[in-house]
């Protein structure tokens, strides 16, 4: 693949993962600011060593912000994963300043969706547990505790609108050590993303129980929630 595209393997492999990824309707804004752009913004992403997702992210933490997105510094920063920390952080708290009420609400919604899908933890024999999130501080918590974006960029909004479920993978001796995190799609009813520290794939033992024991459970214990609504 370097070969014909004159490009090193990383942006190749950067593109083809992007361009597989980007056609879901989270990405909708960002393909209609590169619609003229895919190329470089893919070989950015390559560059930098980051996910579409991570782009997506801080581009949308931009756009919250205001900033001009057709400024370079703004659109390819040198030092992506420093301004997308920054960015995302103060993303974060400019939310933190929505009004009292309007976070009340949203917070008894986000407790409302874990409560209904509770019974899809998984607490059986084994050497991992299954915990869902049941509020948008968890998610913040286990976003700074793992050094990813699950406390940040409208995870928890998608949870309130029932599109995804966050989960917390746990030994099942340190319960309360963050470890692994998971998102699963209720739509699809599949596991979308499954990370550890740093956003480094878990190891093959975690990977087999979220997807052989944790994911077809998931799964059963979906069918029964909606047959009984």
């Amino acid at each position: 693949m370097r070969y014909k595209t004159g490009r090193p393997v990383a942006e190749v492999y950067a593109f083809d993962s992007a361009k597989k990824n980007i056609s879901g309707g989270d990405y909708k804004e960002l393909r209609v600011a590169y619609a003229e752009d895919f190329d470089e913004l893919f070989a950015y992403i390559g560059k930098q060593q980051t996910s579409i997702g991570n782009y997506n992210d801080y581009f949308k933490a931009c756009r919250f912000l205001r900033l001009d997105m057709s400024l370079p510094k703004n659109r390819y920063p040198h030092d992506f994963k420093r301004w997308h920390d920054i960015r995302t952080d103060e993303y974060e708290s400019a939310l933190d300043d929505l009004d009292e009420g309007k976070r009340k609400e949203f917070y008894a919604q986000f407790a409302e969706v874990a409560k209904k899908y509770q019974s899809l933890q998984y607490d059986r024999s084994g050497s991992y547990v299954c915990i869902i999130a049941r509020s948008p501080r968890e998610l913040t918590q286990e976003g700074r505790a793992l050094h990813h974006c699950v406390g940040r960029m409208g995870y928890d909004r998608k949870v309130v609108r029932e599109q995804s479920l966050i989960f917390f993978v746990r030994r099942r001796e340190t319960p309360e050590t963050p470890f692994v995190t998971v998102e699963y799609s209720l739509s699809e009813r599949k596991v979308l993303q499954c990370y550890g520290n740093g956003d480094t794939r878990p190891d093959e033992k975690v990977l087999d129980y979220v997807n052989r024991v944790w994911q077809p459970y998931a799964n059963r214990t979906i069918e029964k929630i909606m047959m009984a609504a």
